[in-house]
């Protein structure tokens, strides 16, 4: 006689599986650098190496999981800049060895595309340009340029990268 199965009762299981997977990423990067491996952060989050490539697809993945998400609506570029400056403030050794530029590279054109499409960006600023200028600004390496390891606060970060910002924006 099959099994019957109830959708979602393995939901608690598998979210604290994945933190645990996150969680076990952040040490091993913040103590290793670059050079961490699936088989070491499956070792470190008691799981099997599978069980990551299934929650997580690839190593690139699992370390872009670990970037700030945002918002990407026409409103959205002050929060997305506070968002990441204070996700940043609160680890900067690890994201110092980690690259995100990937999914942010991606968040920039869709907030691009937002903002041309409500008219928020200054009349002659191509989409191309918009999405590179908020791909700068939200990278970490210019958000750990400008705070200087609590030499500016995160807001303050955010008001400088918002001044920048003023030129693409109408």
């Amino acid at each position: 006689m099959p099994r019957s199965y109830r959708l979602g009762r393995r939901q608690a299981a598998v979210d604290r599986t994945a933190t645990s997977i996150l969680s076990a990423t952040r040490e091993l990067v913040a103590e290793t650098g670059r050079g961490v491996t699936v088989a070491a952060i499956a070792r470190r989050a008691g799981v099997t190496r599978i069980t990551v490539y299934n929650r997580f697809g690839s190593l690139a993945a699992l370390l872009g999981a670990l970037a700030p998400e945002h918002r990407t609506d026409a409103d959205g570029l002050r929060e997305h800049l506070e968002r990441s400056c204070a996700a940043w403030a609160e680890n900067p050794a690890l994201y110092r060895q980690i690259r995100t530029e990937r999914t942010r590279g991606e968040q920039a054109r869709r907030l691009a595309e937002r903002l041309a499409a409500t008219d928020a960006l200054r009349p002659g600023c191509s989409l191309r340009e918009a999405e590179d200028v908020i791909a700068v600004l939200s990278s970490f390496p210019v958000f750990d340029r400008l705070h200087k390891d609590g030499r500016r606060s995160p807001a303050a970060v955010t008001d400088v990268l918002m001044r920048l910002a003023s030129g693409i924006l109408a």
